[in-house]
């Protein structure tokens, strides 16, 4: 089945890489996954986002990883590609070598490390955009990247390349982000980064989140964005503060460290990464155990 990138809204998962205890990749444990986020109707799939440790895995687990993805999905939703880095040769060459053939956009990340200027990043993401075979979304993270890219960056790729048709906006900035919202291109859509202002962002006019906290509460989740599409936005609220306290357990020591200590608390995978990540300290886990019990989530 086709996808096309207009399909990419409601609830995404930025999809973790499962380890075993001897760091290789647990590809079982991957189709259980990806099954696990089908089985409980998130609209979309993220593979090789950050919260996959694509940076901590070799070209072969790379392209072993989409493979995996790709047929166990079997073009049951739309899927989206992770490709970035802060050399603009080596993401395009990484997206002339890559098959893209199953995907329908490509998430791109801002540089990261040598912190270019706003033309830099426009660029950047331009010369992206004309090398790419498939649509680019852009991935605005400052607190990963060290630079943001600003409303007027953005408006302005998103003006002058027909190829880059959304953001994924984790900026925490509603100022800019209701500025993108406000003077986007119709084509354009805007997608929370950021589980916890997800709401926030949408009743804004953002279209749907990709999501860290989806990989373990894809069938939550997703309940609480559809009670905000109808129009129940008090029940929808009532369950994003039910989850405010695990929202922040997760973020406490960095993302995967915490995605994977609840998917490991609630029996989906190890909790194994590689270095330079760690698992989460115990205090953390204990507090993260408790909200699980609290929730009542297995």
């Amino acid at each position: 089945m086709n996808h096309t990138p207009s399909q990419l809204n409601g609830l995404g998962i930025a999809l973790v890489t499962p380890f075993l205890a001897d760091g290789s990749v647990d590809y079982p444990a991957l189709q259980r996954l990806v099954n696990y986020q089908i089985d409980n109707g998130v609209d979309f799939l993220v593979a090789l986002g950050t919260t996959s440790e694509a940076p901590c895995l070799t070209i072969q687990e790379k392209a072993d990883v989409c493979r995996c993805i790709v047929d166990t999905v079997q073009g049951r939703l739309p899927l989206v590609i992770g490709c970035g880095g802060n050399c603009t040769a080596n993401v395009i060459d990484e997206l002339t070598h890559t098959s893209l053939d199953d995907f329908c956009a490509v998430l791109s990340v801002a540089p990261f490390y040598n912190k270019p200027n706003q033309e830099g990043l426009y660029q950047h993401f331009r010369a992206i955009a004309q090398a790419s075979p498939k649509p680019v979304i852009l991935y605005n993270v400052p607190s990963r990247t060290g630079v943001n890219i600003s409303a007027e960056t953005t408006l302005k790729l998103a003006t002058d390349c027909p190829n880059i048709t959304a953001i994924k906006e984790a900026s925490g900035n509603m100022e800019q982000i209701k500025a993108i919202l406000a003077a986007k291109p119709q084509h354009f859509t805007v997608l929370s980064g950021d589980d916890a202002l997800t709401l926030d962002m949408m009743r804004e006019g953002a279209s749907g989140v990709i999501s860290v906290i989806g990989n373990a509460l894809p069938r939550q989740f997703k309940h609480m964005l559809t009670l905000f599409k109808e129009g129940k936005e008090t029940e929808a609220e009532a369950m994003n503060q039910r989850f405010h306290d695990l929202y922040k357990l997760l973020f406490a020591d960095g993302n995967p460290a915490g995605i994977k200590a609840l998917l490991h608390i609630m029996g989906y995978t190890q909790n194994t990464l590689r270095l330079p990540l760690t698992p989460i300290h115990l205090n953390i886990f204990e507090k993260m155990q408790l909200q699980v019990q609290r929730l009542q989530l297995m």
